[in-house]
């Protein structure tokens, strides 16, 4: 007798710690209505966001001396190498030609290998902020 009451006491807990559990499970459905003036300000910031991150990781210079020659060597590496952004820079007295944006020095020398073939006075820089 003192058996089966066990047993049944037993199945009983077993029973409701297993419905219990269902019974406090979340389910949740949410739906996300967003404002269309937010998604045209987050374009913007996408847009913006580059010249933003200009100071972290690595750059390639490419280039270095006055305006009109370096808009001419900016457009010729961007020739040669388009899958690379470039941006002419200004620092008194003079402009400069950076090129890509790396995350690691490793990486910025890989692509310095490669350019330096066809602008071999190319440095690994790290700007200042």
């Amino acid at each position: 007798m003192i058996k089966k009451s066990t047993q049944l006491q037993l199945i009983i807990t077993v029973l409701t710690a297993l419905s219990a559990g269902n019974a406090f499970a979340q389910t949740s459905k949410t739906t996300l209505s967003q404002d269309q003036k937010f998604e045209q300000l987050l374009n913007e910031k996408r847009k913006i966001n580059p010249s933003i991150g200009m100071n972290e990781g690595y750059k390639i210079q490419i280039y270095s001396g006055d305006s009109e020659s370096t808009r001419r060597e900016l457009s010729r590496f961007k020739t040669d190498f388009n899958y690379i952004d470039a941006t002419v820079i200004f620092n008194t007295p003079t402009y400069k030609v950076w090129a890509g944006n790396f995350k690691s020095k490793i990486d910025a020398h890989r692509h310095l290998i490669e350019i330096q073939k066809k602008y071999p006075n190319s440095i690994v820089i790290k700007p200042s902020k």
